[in-house]
């Protein structure tokens, strides 16, 4: 009986492009049942029985590299790894132009743990495959193998690569976040190894202490930092940050004077730190000294103005002051600085009642519709601007339709 030619795929799930066609209607009945049933045993993802209806088609087609190179991938499916080795070598030695083996094998190669072996095939798989789940996989194998060679900075360096091209995967996100927390941890024990009563070593102790919310562990690294160096710039502001934080939990009237003080103390040492002189401007408007604070957000955006932050913070106040015009200005420049934030296109929204056109103001009740769902389900993109990240970001308040 005549059977169609045989479809090899180097595994449906695994994103591997299609091997060449192989006719075994001249090789007996046998050896075309034991190709179609393992063909749909594969298709249906039961590998287990596709393996078996392969192992039983290599011994009757020993010479074909193709059932190889598919025992192969089946192997790395039921993590047979070693066995997955020795079917891809037996394979290229078959037939040397099997697409994609040499990846296959460096992925196999480095979930058996032999790191140094499977370099090569993971190394030319990311940087040379033009498929995009095998580049994906080869970099994710390689961030296991560079950090089991011990060589972080180029698993560093290809978690970055990665979180390029592929920035939304969640496996990516999370493998790459590991490898940032593992170098963050070489580098600060290398850093108390070297250095262990260093204004460094103090400073990065203030700061582990801060993001774990022990503020008085916090509080007196950096006022240690300041015992050894009165002047140095940044540590007021972040004594600030964890004063504010503390008063923002307690809301003892006494953290946030104390924060204010050091908000001070900060612009005394650099007066162009934006950051400070904003958490002072918001502190105004929060204790209700509006003209006080609108100056100050006046002050921080002619002196920084890509600080987005200030921006909607300084139109804020002008739309309290039916100055919607003004304020329009501004957020039209802060949603350009950054168009992930639902707080400035709300209030542009509110803006333009009056000082845009009504396809505008749709344009932007739509973004912000869109943008505010994103933030809800916690998956908005990060702040565009770098000085917003460390300061009290705009509320939206309650929401009423603009």
């Amino acid at each position: 009986m005549i059977r169609k030619p045989f479809q090899w795929s180097l595994i449906l799930a695994l994103g591997f492009a299609s091997i060449p066609l192989v006719n075994f209607a001249q090789s007996g009945d046998e050896s075309a049942r034991y190709a179609e049933a393992g063909q749909q045993a594969l298709a249906a993802e039961r590998y287990v029985e596709a393996q078996t209806a392969f192992e039983k088609l290599a011994k009757l087609e020993p010479g074909v590299a193709e059932v190889h190179a598919t025992l192969a991938v089946i192997d790395f499916k039921l993590r047979n790894y070693e066995q997955a080795v020795t079917e891809i070598r037996t394979a290229q030695k078959l037939k040397p132009g099997l697409p994609k083996l040499d990846s296959l094998l460096g992925m196999s190669l480095a979930e058996s743990g032999r790191f140094s072996e499977a370099l090569p095939g993971l190394e030319k798989g990311f940087k040379q495959s033009t498929d995009k789940e095998v580049r994906r996989m080869c970099g994710l194998q390689l961030l296991r193998t560079y950090t089991g060679l011990r060589r972080d900075s180029e698993a560093v360096e290809t978690a970055l690569a990665l979180n390029k091209l592929y920035p939304d995967d969640p496996e990516v996100l999370y493998q790459t976040g590991r490898v940032y927390g593992n170098f963050t941890y070489q580098v600060m024990e290398k850093l108390h190894d070297e250095a262990p009563n260093s204004i460094w070593m103090l400073q990065a102790q203030g700061e582990a202490a801060e993001s774990q919310k022990d503020y008085d562990t916090a509080l007196a690294a950096f006022n240690h930092v300041l015992v050894l160096d009165a002047n140095r710039p940044g540590i007021h502001y972040r004594m600030g940050r964890v004063y504010l934080t503390r008063f923002r939990e307690n809301h003892l009237d006494k953290d946030r004077d104390a924060a204010l003080e050091q908000f001070r103390a900060e612009l005394a040492i650099d007066p162009q730190n934006g950051n400070a002189e904003y958490e002072l401007a918001q502190s105004d408007y929060d204790l209700g000294n509006f003209q006080q604070a609108q100056w100050e957000f006046e002050s921080v955006v002619s002196k920084h103005p890509d600080f987005e932050q200030a921006r909607v913070g300084l139109a804020g106040i002008l739309l309290e002051n039916d100055k919607n015009d003004l304020a329009a200005q501004q957020l039209r420049r802060a949603v350009e600085l950054n168009p992930n934030d639902d707080v400035a296109w709300y209030r542009l929204t509110r803006a333009l009642r009056t000082s845009g056109s009504p396809e505008e103001q749709k344009k932007a009740m739509t973004e912000f519709h869109r943008v505010h769902a994103l933030v809800i389900a916690h998956t908005a993109p990060a702040k565009a601007s770098e000085s917003d990240q460390e300061v009290t970001p705009q509320k939206l308040g309650e929401i009423s339709q603009p």
